[in-house]
């Protein structure tokens, strides 16, 4: 999965279709009931190693057509953990037919790994020292990273019976997070989680020796709290998280689609232009957009960029009206 872009687009195809078939037996098994989700790919770990995974965010419910076309929808209740359970044993059951008619297997491996071993030996070797927590070159290669950290107190470690968890063949399904319809900024916190970058620079930093000291965001099962890192075996990660070309980290299923005829339909609407404006009109974003009165807070489709970096990065790109002729300021808007 690290490699084969469409291998990680099966097994995101059979993720979604066993969770949408979930959601559609919950709902009542209704004819032409309609399913939502968003999935954000992530190739990291916490300690920067390869570990490709799924999040997936899913409308807590499905939406059904009446006879007259209206759409309507309609919300199911939360999952048990025999549910989480039995979907996760369906993905489970399904990656392995998939993976056994691909002819890969733990016996006789795969044909294409081998084959993009020979044509990429080192990403290949970067791809499995990621994965097994080894250095990949240098003085170091085949040893195990430096970790700092105790024994594990098994009490910590809540995950390993969390509700709505379940593991079943190496595979893990975890449904216990949820937002409320109207909980924008939670719903905003939780996508910024799943589409953030691999490194968190406030948990980096160097060491009087040259190293690099990367804390873990949680304590991992054998006590390990922190990794140190050579400044090439940093590198070295760095290059085994970069997915390959052409492989798109968000993905859009059911009625998110960009194929859905239901799209145009749920999404919210775009608000009310001013008449006087055109669609070159260069005035302020205030002067050129008016808020929906039916939706009440809503926001256009598409954020200007100052709104941007100030959002994403806390830069206000706005600057006094008294500083506009300083040639400092003039030079510093221009980058922008």
């Amino acid at each position: 999965m690290a490699y084969d872009s469409k291998l990680v687009a099966d097994i995101h195809r059979i993720f979604v279709q066993t969770v949408f078939a979930f959601l559609r037996r919950k709902a009542g098994n209704v004819k032409k009931l309609k399913c939502g989700a968003v999935t954000f790919i992530q190739r990291f770990g916490d300690a920067l190693n390869l570990n490709l995974h799924y999040h997936l965010f899913a409308m807590d419910g499905v939406y059904s057509l009446d006879e007259k076309g209206n759409i309507h929808f309609l919300p199911v209740a939360p999952p048990t953990d025999k549910e989480v359970a039995k979907v996760a044993e369906r993905i489970a059951r399904r990656i392995e037919r998939l993976m056994i008619r691909l002819g890969m297997t733990a016996e006789s491996g795969s044909e294409k790994d081998a084959e993009f071993g020979q044509e990429q030996p080192l990403l290949a070797e970067l791809y499995g020292a990621s994965i097994c927590g080894r250095v990949a070159t240098g003085p170091k290669a085949g040893r195990s990273l430096t970790k700092i950290g105790g024994d594990a107190d098994l009490e910590e470690l809540g995950f390993l019976s969390s509700p709505r968890c379940a593991s079943v063949s190496g595979v893990n399904v975890h449904a216990n997070v949820s937002i409320a319809a109207r909980d924008r900024i939670g719903l905003e916190r939780i996508l910024r989680y799943a589409a953030r970058p691999p490194v968190a620079t406030e948990r980096l930093s160097g060491l009087p020796d040259g190293r690099l000291l990367y804390r873990l965001k949680r304590r991992w099962r054998d006590g390990t709290k922190q990794v140190i890192y050579e400044p090439l075996e940093f590198l070295e990660k760095l290059a085994a998280l970069v997915p390959p070309p052409r492989f798109n980290l968000v993905r859009y299923s059911g009625v998110l689609a960009p194929s859905s005829g239901l799209r145009r339909r749920i999404i919210p609407a775009k608000p009310a232009e001013d008449p006087a404006c055109n669609r070159q009109c260069n005035h302020s974003r205030k002067h050129c957009e008016k808020t929906d009165e039916s939706n009440p807070g809503m926001h256009e489709r598409r954020y200007a960029w100052a709104e941007l970096l100030k959002r994403v990065f806390s830069v206000d790109s706005v600057l006094p009206q008294s500083t506009v002729g300083d040639p400092i300021t003039t030079q510093v808007r221009s980058m922008i």
